[in-house]
């Protein structure tokens, strides 16, 4: 007779909140900005919260990074709760300054290396030279961030970010400054390098075509305070289906959806 053996226990999200609430302190009392939201997204995966201007989708990405504080609730990255800002978990902001002028491109993205993870600096530098390589930035390794465009200096962003080996990458409106033929070529590489790195992400936009074309998952938020409306499987999409029925019905519903939520909004007003 064989012996019973027990299933494996099944991985911990690469990260998860569960029942998130946020407030701000005002002058008038708390603000809430996030009310009881709850997600979670697996390694590989690539979560996009969309909403419109208010609902706390940014606020959201920063208590993953460890910046905000939860008032209730709890973040968890690989089953271990947040409780700060940490190596496991980087983030690539929408500003272009995030890099510092007085280094060149590849001193930047060694960065990081070098200061949290007290990397040999040869070895930093060949690491920067490889995820410079990826991102198409080869070319500009030795040059002055002030010589970039907008969409070289996000490159160069997510190179840094790619380089840490980061359990998951956070990218708050990261290509919303760009031209519109930047923002495709730039969306087209993150989802090329999704693919080859396999890397985790939490994506933040305000576009809805955006959000359906990053994500493997959409979760999406009412107006302030945030809270779920629907989240929707969108792994099946990429830029050479993004114009299909399937894709813009999914476009219609995601819009109808906060179109619906914001005419009643108003007329609790009324």
């Amino acid at each position: 007779m064989l012996a019973r053996t027990e299933p494996f226990p099944e991985p911990p999200p690469a990260f998860e909140a569960r029942s998130l609430t946020l407030d701000y302190t005002t002058a008038k009392g708390p603000l809430r900005a996030v009310d009881d939201v709850s997600f979670s997204a697996y390694e590989g995966e690539r979560l996009v919260l969309l909403g419109r201007s208010g609902c706390g989708k940014s606020s959201i990405l920063k208590a993953v990074a460890g910046f905000i504080t939860p008032t209730s609730g709890e973040i968890n990255v690989k089953g271990r709760r947040v409780t700060g800002a940490g190596p496991d978990r980087i983030v690539v902001f929408q500003e272009f300054d995030q890099l510092l002028p007085w280094k060149t491109v590849r001193e930047n993205v060694a960065f990081p290396l070098r200061v949290a993870a007290d990397v040999p600096r040869a070895e930093a530098r060949e690491r920067a030279e490889e995820a410079l390589r990826k991102v198409g930035l080869e070319r500009a390794i030795d040059v002055y961030p002030h010589t970039l465009s907008g969409g070289m200096k996000q490159r160069a962003a997510i190179a840094r970010a790619l380089v840490t080996n980061a359990d998951v990458l956070l990218m708050d409106e990261p290509f919303a400054a760009l031209d519109a033929l930047t923002r495709r070529r730039l969306q087209a590489d993150l989802l090329k390098l999704a693919e080859d790195e396999g890397f985790t992400l939490l994506f933040v936009t305000h576009s809805i075509e955006e959000a359906i074309l990053i994500g493997t998952r959409l979760h999406l938020l009412s107006a302030h305070p945030g809270r779920t409306i629907a989240t929707f499987d969108t792994a099946e999409f990429d830029l050479g289906n993004s114009g299909g029925a399937r894709f813009d019905g999914v476009v219609k519903e995601v819009n109808g959806l906060l179109f619906e939520e914001h005419d009643e909004e108003e007329l609790a007003h009324v």
